[in-house]
């Protein structure tokens, strides 16, 4: 789609997300779909979350983060999913700038605090409650002011006459494609925080399965070995899914690329991996199984008396 010449700016008051609209006739399964896909996030992610904080023998540096991870996957896909399955249970699109901005900045921001807090999650059995805290706070925090600046710059941009936005949230690259003039700039700030929040995470915990594998490798047992690669394979899986669409996605050299390919990839790490995260993380560990099976008796026996 050519771009309208500067001159002839039209100044838009709202966006219109295309969500799935080129499949009309899946637009009930897709709303059935997603609104299961919404609950089991919300129901596996709460459950790991309310179990790590409340059991007393999952008290431990390891399970904090689980705990925290979980509730960052609830807020992260509570920003994109409610407002999807809206436009296809209503088939009204539109999205206002305000509402648009906001909705980004909380993707950026969340995004990136999921970055942060996968980096040190290899590490949690050297850690202190003290830096535990601290480091996952950090992750929390440390994207605000970030991702807001970036989020007004790229909204401060003028747009040309189309606001069509082909994708099912106000993400960078499709918002970047009805900006008019040169983006280079803002093309540049995108790829130097994306390095920043992702390629650097991305970085160290693939140095930590570097070590976690050494020390795999050294193992005497083979039927060891087998169990030690069989849970590292998943999680480093679900971390190569994450990272590998976010950065296909945020460090292209331009904000270009086919609609469909965008909407595919964003998929992954905005609603994929939420599903998946809590059993690979959590619902596979024996601690955490155990608690689950012990905990509606023991609360319960608690409420009784």
């Amino acid at each position: 789609q050519e771009k309208a010449p500067e001159g002839n700016l039209t100044k838009l008051t709202e966006f219109v997300l295309l969500d799935f609209a080129d499949v009309p006739h899946l637009q009930k399964f897709l709303f059935g779909l997603f609104l299961l896909i919404y609950i089991i996030i919300l129901t596996g992610n709460g459950i790991i979350f309310l179990i790590t904080k409340l059991d007393p023998g999952l008290q431990t540096p390891m399970y904090f983060f689980l705990g925290n991870f979980s509730l960052l996957e609830i807020c992260y896909v509570s920003v994109t999913i409610p407002r999807m399955l809206t436009s296809l249970g209503t088939q009204r699109r539109t999205i206002s700038l305000v509402a648009c901005a906001t909705q980004m900045c909380f993707v950026l921001t969340l995004g990136a605090a999921e970055c942060c807090l996968l980096a040190p999650s290899g590490y949690p059995l050297v850690m202190n409650p003290k830096v535990c805290v601290q480091l996952v706070a950090g992750s929390w925090v440390s994207g605000i002011p970030i991702q807001i600046g970036q989020t007004c710059q790229i909204f401060s941009l003028p747009f040309c006459g189309s606001n069509l936005i082909n994708h099912f949230f106000c993400d960078i690259p499709p918002i970047l494609k009805l900006a008019c003039g040169v983006t280079f700039l803002n093309e540049l700030l995108v790829f130097t925080v994306a390095a920043l929040f992702v390629l650097v995470p991305f970085l160290l915990i693939l140095v930590s399965y570097g070590r976690i594998i050494s020390t795999i490798l050294k193992l005497p047992s083979a039927t060891s070995r087998g169990k030690a690669f069989s849970t590292c394979s998943s999680h480093l899986v679900v971390v190569a899914l994450f990272f590998g669409s976010a950065i296909v996605t945020y460090l292209r050299p331009k904000m270009q690329g086919l609609a469909g390919t965008d909407r595919v990839l964003s998929l992954f790490y905005t609603i994929v991996m939420p599903v998946f995260n809590p059993v690979i993380y959590s619902l596979r560990n024996k601690d955490v199984m155990m608690a689950l099976r012990k905990w509606p008796g023991k609360h319960l026996s608690s409420w009784k008396k």
